[in-house]
């Protein structure tokens, strides 16, 4: 496997002093192959990006050495960091790969089988021979307690204590390393689970616990077992990776702060995320969608469509006024990857991503029906595309890309690697073109194309469902392939710009610095609209909110805290809810004819119509406690301004989609630009992780931050 290392700073700038003050902030984030290192020194705006490869036998390693290696570059480093914010993907592979404890659950008696049941929904209807993830606790660690609670939060049967304790003193000779306790309803009345988990806490000393009213007190009884069952089964090997990064990085001498950021956005505590590790299962690829959330205010773009296409997928989100959308469910280990309903489902706060599978490692082939068809198989990082050399053997979208001319093989990260271009040529040759009955550049213009028309089909939907319009979106590209691709999925939708952050290959962990320390609480009371007792629900919130205050200070953080509070509410009888964000203020200063007047018309932007003769009634209550965001000053280019002559690295053929043909390419190198200067296209604009390529009907323009900003001349152009 080809192993990349990297040092360097962003931009060119040079060294400045320094003082010993805890002046830094590192954002780390671990992926499956590469461990990216963003370091900013807040005193001079200088920005150090490292790379090196993931250990995943222990990623608290790669942390380790890539500090290390920084340390070389910035002397005393671990003493000058203020703060660490780390993103990593250690909870959603153990779930994946199935490396979680081992895990019991403790659930009402009858209920034992919710895991395998479901929602009893076939994601594939017509395949008899359809396949569901196995359950994280088998059968046989399954065990129930006489109990119930109705669904009014009353007591029907009381606990059998003497039985729970019999059942629970079964559990030390079953070798479990966790217990989960989901009870039916305990949302509404969570006695029963507070006293089970007082009995496992006597009876099995050094067994993690998980109850569902800590973890998910929501309504909806698979989802709370699914994703309670999910936060136990990770959260042992959890709760040892971060407690041992957190010693080590206070071994090298490290004395500030260490975040985690949390799949909905945020970042919080190291004692939080190790208590509920299922929060952080979409951690890494969040940090994407953070920096185009604040690039989208920073440069005042009401709608921007943030694309991450890294090896095997990529993945999207709109932003509106400077928002992602969060969705409260997410599915992880799906037995058909991109097929919704096959996975595992995790009741969370997840900022809304859409995933397809594109990315420079999706396969080419010939479909059953004759066709070429690209992806949703990947190459992956191991073997890789063919042009790797590192014994792939099927045609993917980066072998396509380097011999449409849009990659330079002798440059490929930097020059640390060499590309096969004839390795590639010949495979697409002898297994996409000759099938199919046209030119090897037939195949390989198509293989990019498709994939574009694939991302594009999909960014349609995923814009319009929620409520944005793609003809005024600006693309913001992020992630090794995705500048390669973003101006030709941004001529499919019809967007009028892209923007490019310098170094976009790991320019998202800049997201890092500017998340908020949050944390999102949720808990359901299903009551009417107008029926409700208002008085009942500020108390809850109320709850919410000190539950939240609580949790933030654990980070040993003294800023004010501020609450954001918001209700799902629905159609009486219907399945779905729709979140309503509420207006700053006690709740019972609002009126039910406003809310019921603001529900109709949130319901009827997103879905045409509503029914105002049909009653309303609440069922989830949310709230998320936040510090300040701390505004980031990013650096600027510096230097006199030069001429492009400086920058120009030559001339190279690449194809044109409008020409349909190959036609010279002007290329550039990206750390000789200066601020203000103009390109026309068409132009290769390359960096050492990724290249930014751009078409004969667009201009780049490069602003004093170094962001390439390119303007399709052919496209509707309505952003302000």
């Amino acid at each position: 496997m080809f192993v990349s290392l990297t040092l360097f700073t962003l931009f060119g700038k040079s060294a400045r002093k320094r003082t010993t003050s805890m002046n830094h902030k590192l954002g780390i984030d671990v992926g499956g192959t590469f461990t990216d290192f963003v370091l900013l020194d807040e005193s001079t705006g200088e920005i150090i990006v490292h790379k090196c490869l993931t250990t995943p036998g222990d990623p608290s390693d790669a942390a380790v050495d890539g500090i290390q290696e920084l340390t070389k570059r910035v002397p005393g480093l671990p003493q000058k960091l203020a703060e660490v914010i780390h993103g990593t993907t250690l909870v959603i592979n153990a779930i994946i790969e199935r490396k979680g404890a081992p895990t019991a659950l403790i659930t009402t008696e009858g209920f034992r089988d919710v895991l395998e049941l479901g929602r009893e929904i076939r994601y594939a209807p017509y395949n008899i021979f359809a396949e569901f993830p196995e359950p994280l606790v088998p059968r046989r660690l399954r065990l129930e307690v006489e109990e119930r609670i109705r669904a009014d939060g009353s007591v029907l049967t009381a606990m059998n204590l003497e039985r729970a304790r019999e059942i629970v003193g079964t559990l030390p000779q079953t070798g479990v390393e966790s217990v989960a306790v989901c009870l039916l309803n305990s949302f509404e009345n969570p006695e029963h689970e507070l006293a089970l988990k007082k009995i496992i806490a006597q009876a099995c000393p050094g067994v993690s616990i998980s109850i569902s009213y800590e973890v998910l007190p929501q309504i909806r009884e698979y989802e709370r077992t699914s994703t309670t069952v999910a936060n136990a089964y990770v959260k042992p090997l959890t709760e040892k990776y971060l407690y041992r990064l957190s010693d080590r990085l206070t071994s090298l001498g490290f004395k500030g702060r260490l975040f985690i950021m949390l799949s909905s956005g945020g970042i919080t505590s190291v004692q939080t995320a190790a208590e509920f590790p299922v929060r952080i299962i979409e951690s890494g690829p969040t940090a994407a969608v953070i920096a185009g959330e604040y690039f989208s205010r920073l440069f005042e773009l009401p709608d921007m469509f943030c694309f991450d296409m890294g090896g095997t997928t990529a993945k999207s989100c709109l932003i509106q006024d400077g928002v992602a959308g969060v969705v409260p469910t997410f599915e992880v280990g799906r037995v058909q990857r991109f097929m919704k309903g096959s996975g595992l489902t995790i009741q969370v706060p997840v900022v809304d991503l859409m995933e397809i599978g594109a990315g420079g490692g999706s396969i080419a082939r010939m479909s059953q029906v004759g066709t070429l068809q690209v992806g949703p198989e990947s190459a992956g990082a191991d073997p890789g595309p063919i042009c790797y050399g590192l014994g792939g053997e099927k045609p993917t979208v980066t072998d396509a890309d380097l011999l449409l001319g849009y990659l330079d093989a002798d440059y490929f990260l930097g020059g640390e690697m060499q590309l096969d271009a004839k390795a590639a040529r010949n495979a697409i040759a002898e297994q996409i073109a000759e099938p199919l009955g046209v030119s090897t550049i037939q195949a390989v213009w198509g293989i990019h194309d498709l994939i574009n028309e694939t991302m594009a089909a999909a960014a349609k939907t995923h814009i319009a469902e929620r409520g944005g319009n793609p003809k005024v979106v600006t693309l913001a590209a992020f992630g090794g392939a995705g500048p390669v691709h973003a101006f030709g999925l941004a001529r499919k939708l019809g967007a009028p710009r892209v923007i490019v952050p310098p170094n976009a290959g790991v320019g998202s962990a800049l997201g890092f610095f500017t998340a908020p320390r949050a944390f999102d609480l949720v808990r359901s009371h299903k009551v009417s609209l107008q029926e409700a007792d208002y008085n009942e629900i500020e108390s809850l919130f109320g709850e919410m909110e000190a539950e939240g205050e609580r949790t933030l200070r654990t980070a040993g953080v003294t800023d004010e805290i501020s609450f954001l509070r918001s209700v799902d509410a629905r159609f009486v009888g219907q399945g779905s809810e729709t979140n309503l964000l509420l207006p700053e203020g006690a709740f019972t200063t609002l009126k039910p004819e406003a809310l019921r007047r603001q529900f109709d018309e949130t319901y009827e932007k997103l879905y045409g119509r509503t029914y105002p003769e049909t009653p309303v009634e609440f069922v989830n209550f949310r709230v998320r406690a936040s510090l300040p965001v701390q505004p980031l000053q990013l650096p600027r280019l510096h230097g006199k301004q030069a001429s492009l002559q400086e920058a120009l690295k030559g001339e190279r053929l690449a194809y044109s989609g409008l020409a349909h043909d190959f036609i010279p390419f002007t290329v550039y190198d990206r750390y000789k630009l200066f601020a203000g200067a103009t390109i026309a296209g068409p132009a290769i604009i390359e960096e050492r992780e990724s290249t930014a390529i751009v078409g004969e009907d667009a201009t780049v323009t490069v602003d004093e931050f170094g962001f390439l900003w390119i303007e399709l001349k052919g496209n509707d152009k309505r952003v302000p």
